[in-house]
């Protein structure tokens, strides 16, 4: 597709992404975020997997927040289009945040990845970012299970012209990573993106890491879980198994790490 014109990031960021989990960096930086009481209602959807919870609604957006926004962010406008519709979904919130988005595509291009996995699709945002970076013979293999959000992206992927470049999955996550690995795929990958059920995380990780070639990366999303991970409940599934995972991937010798408070939290694994 031809190269369209980039957006810098005005005012109107704000209307679809403060609902969108963002802020929670700002809260970070600026030292106030604090994890959801353990009574906050959480609502439930299905993604990738199994049962995805969501995380807490994010705080009020702050002036440091769109200040970071309003110098950084470069939006394609199809991107920018696919978000404001993604805002007025009533589970907005799932969507990841453009800041991170917008560096998962630089990291896919940065490292030339041609083969790329998505872990949880939603409504398209991150794979039609990831999609825009590959080079015509890309791909993104998109795994979900409801392809009722990726409606609302599927023809925005064709609008850019980038619908070619991604490959969904409509199936349990790990029935897809078992389907590529059987298919001798196996360290083929250049980049996987893990966001759906909190409870498979660490074996979405283990499968990647078998699809992913040395010097890939994989970037795993919700790390910081709205700050349960502090404390986590012995009832709290989710929250247990984000925890664990941080554990074992602080002492996994086989990739290095980074943890970023952006968004809900990502870790970027580099396998050596």
């Amino acid at each position: 597709a031809a190269a369209m014109p980039l957006l810098s990031a005005p005012r109107d960021v704000a209307v679809g992404t403060a609902v969108l989990g963002v802020a929670f960096a700002t809260g970070l930086l600026a030292g106030t975020a604090a994890p959801a009481p353990a009574s906050a209602p959480r609502r439930t959807r299905q993604r990738g997997g199994r049962l995805l919870r969501a995380a807490p609604a994010a705080p009020k957006s702050s002036p440091l927040w769109q200040y970071i926004l309003d110098h950084s962010l470069r939006e394609h406008p199809v991107l920018r289009k696919l978000r404001l519709l993604t805002a007025d979904h009533p589970e907005s919130k799932m969507m990841a945040s453009c800041d991170q988005a917008q560096l998962m595509a630089n990291l896919v291009k940065l490292i030339k990845a041609k083969k790329v996995i998505e872990i949880g699709v939603f409504t398209g945002y991150n794979a039609l970012n990831m999609a825009l970076v590959l080079p015509d013979n890309g791909t993104v293999i998109a795994c979900d299970i409801n392809e009722d959000y990726i409606k609302i992206g599927k023809p925005l992927w064709k609008e850019a012209g980038v619908d070619h470049k991604i490959d969904l999955r409509i199936k349990p996550a790990v029935q897809t990573l078992d389907e590529l690995l059987a298919a001798g795929e196996g360290e083929t990958f250049d980049f996987a993106f893990i966001d759906a059920d909190k409870e498979s995380y660490n074996e979405y990780y283990e499968k990647c890491l078998r699809l992913i070639k040395k010097g890939g990366i994989i970037a795993i999303d919700n790390v910081l879980w709205g700050g349960r991970v502090l404390k986590p409940r012995k009832d709290d599934l989710a929250t247990q198994s984000i925890h664990h995972l941080n554990e074992k991937l602080y002492r996994d010798a086989r990739v290095s790490i980074s943890m970023i408070p952006m968004g809900d939290g990502v870790t970027l694994a580099f396998k050596l």
